[in-house]
């Protein structure tokens, strides 16, 4: 799944964030790395961009412009802003995702969302923790130089104009979130909810301490490793997910609030409720951790859901005869997530050998192609076990089944997105009418006909936008603008119930394409065995 992640820089050193992306760094530190020459080591592969610069140089340019309209000038002002896009590893060998394309869709993605500053967009073909996560380093200068249009996150007149600042607030965040899950959904990516929270929070700190301390304790495990000695403790836990794993040891077996906090009260963690939220104070702090950072299954809603299953089952099992029951997964609990890509040890078609014989193929390719054949064979009968079907007429409802599922699912997706970007149209209509309200409230201050007529024509421009977006209104029976922070939030809830969509419909699509294949291969090899039988038959006779 792609995420995105923003930092804000007071670095003054434009050219601290070109180097940054050309060469590379030490993760922990961020310093540069040395050759044994004390030179810099360019960084292996990547893609870079500038625009709005001028044909000069990122810092030169941004630096000239801050000089221009006098900003920047400060130590406490923010110089720069920096935008992470990081695709999903799986988007490289399931979807096609290259380190060309992701950086046409970065360049892209700051030339729709970025008009008007001079920006770096670069792409690296792998993550610092070596996970193959292809990603892309959008830098914009926080200074705009032109007039951009009024977009869906800005909500003040100095958002578009030249010599002003870009701000990153909470709802542009959310924001560009939501166009970095439309993007995916649009190029047939991996993705998830972005909008509505995360399960088990880790935030940029707490994923770099876990980071260095396991550095430090792999450091500190290497000698005992080396003589054998097998070390006491080989994973780093933070002090959060130490605490995550002690409030998931008491939802295990509580049954009520109190319960569950008096489990946690023994292991020196006290629970309290504020204003309707959980906060959880560890022996080692003053002030308590709010249920909010670690996660939203922490939160109270969550918490509350799982004592009330395990009062249930309790219940359960002091009416029914004791029997075994199987304990299910709820969301407090650490579930493996929904695999949602492709089984890349997935059943394969059986390769036709003798067509492919009679096309030329040699020895070599025959003895490869029954190997493969018998692996498939087994495979599919291994399949077809699974899903429990016990004569091809069984396979072929399911199949009917899955496509039945797949179309139904893809309508409602096709319906989702029109309404999605009849949303969208409207909000940038709206966008572009409130515009124009200066000019609009300046021909009304006009006293005659012949001032009013020469006003107009001063700002043609602006009144043929707003009489666009007038008609737009009539056409579409709009007869209340919609507030724009209440139509961005509509946006928001439809691109997260496109996102359930798209991933439902893409293991819909998994599934028929797995028994399109098995139902494949069993038919030919139904049709393999068929003149056997006939042979067999002849014989008898």
């Amino acid at each position: 799944m792609a995420t995105l992640k923003h930092i804000n820089s007071k670095n003054a050193d434009y050219g601290a964030a070109e180097q940054y992306l050309l060469f590379e760094h030490d993760e922990f530190t961020m310093k540069p790395t040395l050759d044994e020459q004390g030179r810099l080591i360019p960084r292996e592969d990547y893609r870079l961009a500038m625009l709005n610069c001028g044909g000069e140089d990122f810092a030169v340019a941004c630096m000239r412009a801050n000089l221009r309209y006098e900003k920047n000038q400060r130590r406490e002002d923010v110089k720069s802003h920096h935008y992470i896009i990081s695709f999903d590893p799986r988007d490289a060998a399931d979807n096609g995702l290259t380190v060309d394309r992701a950086q046409a869709l970065g360049e892209k993605f700051c030339t729709e969302y970025f008009p008007g500053h001079q920006a770096l967009v670069c792409t690296h073909p792998d993550g610092h923790n070596h996970s193959g996560n292809i990603h892309v380093h959008i830098v914009i200068n926080s200074l705009r130089i032109e007039e951009v249009p009024f977009l869906p996150y800005m909500d003040r007149p100095a958002d578009t104009k030249a010599g002003c600042k870009h701000r990153c607030t909470d709802a542009a965040l959310r924001y560009f979130k939501s166009e970095v899950m439309e993007m995916c959904h649009r190029e047939g990516f991996y993705q998830i909810d972005l909008l509505n929270g995360s399960k088990n929070r880790i935030t940029e700190r707490e994923y770099w301490a876990q980071k260095k301390g396991q550095a430090a304790l792999d450091k500190q495990n290497a000698p005992m490793i080396a003589d054998g000695i097998t070390p006491r403790q080989t994973k780093f836990e933070t002090n959060k997910e130490k605490l995550r794993q002690t409030i998931r040891k008491a939802l295990a077996t509580a049954t009520s609030f109190d319960e569950f906090s008096s489990l946690l009260l023994r292991e020196g963690v006290a629970v309290k409720e504020s204003r309707g939220r959980l906060s959880y104070l560890t022996p080692d702090r003053t002030k308590p951790i709010t249920a909010r950072k670690l996660g939203d299954n922490f939160d109270r809603a969550a918490v509350l859901a799982v004592l009330e299953q395990n009062a249930a089952r309790a219940a359960e099992k002091t009416t029914a005869m004791p029997e075994y029951h199987r304990q299910e997964k709820t969301g407090i609990q650490p579930t493996k997530a929904p695999r949602t890509a492709p089984k890349q040890d997935g059943v394969q078609r059986l390769v036709d050998v003798e067509q492919k014989m009679a096309e030329g193929k040699g020895k070599g390719y025959e003895h490869w192609a029954k190997l493969h054949n018998l692996k498939q064979m087994a495979a599919t009968l291994n399949v077809y076990q699974q899903y429990g079907f016990t004569s091809p007429e069984q396979l072929e409802a399911a199949l009917d089944t899955a496509y039945g599922e797949m179309r139904q699912t893809s309508g409602k997706l096709k319906t989702l997105e029109a309404k999605l970007q009849g949303k969208k149209e409207l909000q940038r209509q709206v966008l572009a009418y409130a515009k124009t309200k200066p000019a609009r409230d300046g021909l009304k201050a006009q006293k005659s006909p012949k001032a009013r007529e020469a006003y107009r024509q001063a700002h043609e421009s602006d009144f043929i936008i707003a009489e666009a977006a007038a008609r737009y209104f009539r056409e579409h029976g709009v007869t209340k603008l919609p507030a724009r922070k209440a139509l961005q939030a509509e946006i928001e809830r439809l691109v997260s119930e496109k996102d359930g969509l798209y991933n439902g419909y893409r293991e819909q699509k998994r599934r028929f394409a797995e028994l399109q294949t098995v139902k494949r291969n069993i038919d030919q090899i139904l049709r393999r065995e068929e003149p056997h039988r006939r042979k067999e038959q002849s014989h008898e006779r």
